[in-house]
């Protein structure tokens, strides 16, 4: 409540600011607040790191499955719950205190649902490459703050990234964060083309994804397991 606030008055001195009005600033407050949990936006969410420090890691690489795919089935049911214990809660409080803008044509829901997805997948493999660093650092803690602040900056969660200036701005909206906030937040409220954000989304989950598995297969040839 405090940040849509801060928002109001920043669209009441300038008024149609980034492309928004003040109605899409403080939906976009809410939204970002909602994709907290979903999306693991303060990092963590996989306990890939902590099985690496222990060495239990070992039993997740001889089981019959993908080590990428298993850890991103779970996720996703972990993000599905959040999503109807942390994200709309907060949501529909934000909408009876300040009347948030909800989308009337149903192409805009449908694409902001795949959005939604596409987003979730995007955060879990970011993460996954993040946590598998655990079994190259002796302690994975510096990469998991360097990803927080990344995160947190480049994904919306700050202030939309429209308001970055020139190159910083073009910087941030091409970066894989930016598919976890402001891309889906745009798609619900109308502001970018439904075919191009998703394209966008899916290539660097795609290319996120393809990492994870070279470096998941890196992690089979040679791990080195602290305490493990």
């Amino acid at each position: 409540m405090l940040r849509a606030y801060v928002l109001i008055a920043l669209w009441e001195a300038r008024p149609g600011l980034a492309g928004y009005d003040l109605a899409d600033a403080v939906t976009f407050c809410f939204l970002s607040q909602a994709f907290i949990g979903p999306m693991q936006v303060f990092g963590g969410g996989l306990e890939l790191s902590e099985r690496v420090r222990s060495g239990d890691v070992a039993l997740d690489l001889l089981r019959p499955a993908s080590l990428q795919m298993w850890n991103l089935a779970d996720d996703l049911g972990r993000a599905s719950y959040l999503f109807l214990a942390r994200s709309l809660p907060p949501t529909a409080v934000g909408a009876a205190l300040f009347g948030l803008v909800f989308p009337s044509d149903p192409l805009t829901w449908l694409s902001f649902t795949a959005g939604l997805i596409l987003a979730v997948i995007v955060s879990f493999a970011l993460r996954y490459l993040v946590a598998l660093s655990a079994c190259w650092v002796v302690d994975d803690r510096g990469v998991q703050t360097m990803s927080l602040v990344m995160t947190f900056f480049f994904s919306g969660m700050v202030l939309p990234l429209n308001l970055f200036p020139g190159w910083l701005g073009t910087l941030a909206q091409a970066l894989p964060w930016s598919a976890m906030v402001q891309v889906p937040a745009d798609l619900y409220l109308g502001k970018r083309d439904a075919l191009g954000a998703l394209a966008f989304q899916a290539a660097w989950a795609v290319v996120l994804l393809a990492l994870g598995a070279l470096a998941t297969n890196a992690a089979r040839r040679k791990v080195v397991i602290q305490g493990g």
